[in-house]
């Protein structure tokens, strides 16, 4: 059990990097609060907005307010998979082939339109993103850690993309949007770019070791069994919905389990609550659901059925 004194650093370590965060990307609060727990939670976020609301910065501030190594990918329609996870070469002096790692091989990885890439490449992430690991020639390579992949993806509706299939939606923790900011927020931004910094930076508040130390405490947070109960009982209801095709999977159970211990130690606190259930579901549940063609005729959302559920499943009296 985590001790008084290690939950309030903890909160302290969170609230610091949350700040700096926020302090670029700003009016964005709480998309900044669920990155970080995602991160802390060992997971993987997809974010679906229009172009220039700053998903690659996000990306980039986190990085550097980390001190962790960033790769990028950008996706495009002629993309291959070794383009991402690397490829054997020729070495001349030696007469072996050599493996020489992609942009996959860092601690953030911003995949940018992961959309406008082919199915097959967009599958070349699956492994790695779930297994932490690339495969190539029979030989396996670690990922570094921490690692997390935030991918950005336009909406579909725009041109020249493709839908990311099931199995890859489940990968992903957390699917958020960004949004527009608001008024005084872009006129915040508006002055900072014009005051000639055109690259707003952050400096580090956490280091790789600090970081660690925070992914060890998050399996410490008590998930009791009541808890546990209301976890299974949200997910297992998306599946019995005549307005759902399919349902969310055993994966989805365990990534929301993993974002709400992330989420109680991110606010100094050492055990779930329902509340921190139900403030991560929508997020972390609705992107997994495959709605059926009536619900979507109707003007349903996947968000609007995982609300529903949230208000059809008891909260367990105790936790």
């Amino acid at each position: 059990m985590l001790s008084d004194q290690q939950l309030a650093a903890a909160a302290s370590r969170c609230d610091q990097l949350g700040r700096a965060v926020a302090g670029v990307i700003h009016g964005k609060d709480d998309v900044v609060r669920l990155l970080l727990v995602a991160l802390l939670a060992e997971g993987h976020v997809l974010i679906e907005d229009r172009p220039g609301v700053g998903k690659t910065t996000l990306a980039r501030t986190l990085a550097q307010a980390l001190q962790l190594e960033m790769g990028r990918v950008q996706f495009t329609p002629d993309l291959l998979p070794s383009d991402i996870t690397g490829n054997a070469i020729y070495d001349q002096r030696t007469g072996e082939f050599r493996f020489r790692a992609g942009p996959i091989f860092a601690n953030i990885v911003l995949g940018d339109e992961i959309n406008r890439a082919s199915p097959k490449t967009q599958s070349a992430l699956l492994e790695v993103m779930e297994e932490r690991q690339v495969t190539a020639d029979g030989t396996t390579y670690p990922i570094p850690r921490p690692f997390l992949v935030l991918a950005t993806q336009n909406p579909v509706d725009m041109e020249g993309t493709y839908s990311l299939p099931e199995a890859q939606l489940d990968r992903f923790l957390m699917k958020l949007p960004i949004g527009y900011p608001d008024n005084q927020a872009e006129i915040r931004m508006l002055q900072t770019q014009l005051a000639g910094e055109s690259a707003p930076s952050v400096r580090p508040v956490l280091t790789e070791a600090e970081l660690k130390e925070l992914l060890i405490q998050v399996t410490e947070v008590e998930l009791s069994p009541a808890i546990e109960s209301y976890i299974v009982s949200l997910t297992d209801h998306t599946r019995t919905l005549p307005e759902v095709r399919l349902g969310v999977s055993p994966r989805g159970t365990l990534a929301l389990a993993r974002a709400a211990r992330a989420l109680a130690l991110s606010l100094g606190q050492g055990f779930v609550t329902p509340d921190h259930v139900r403030i991560l579901a929508p997020w972390v549940l609705a992107h997994r659901l495959i709605l059926a063609s009536e619900a979507e005729l109707a003007g349903r959302t996947a968000i609007d059925v995982i609300e529903g559920v949230i208000a059809s499943v008891p909260v367990p009296r105790t936790a």
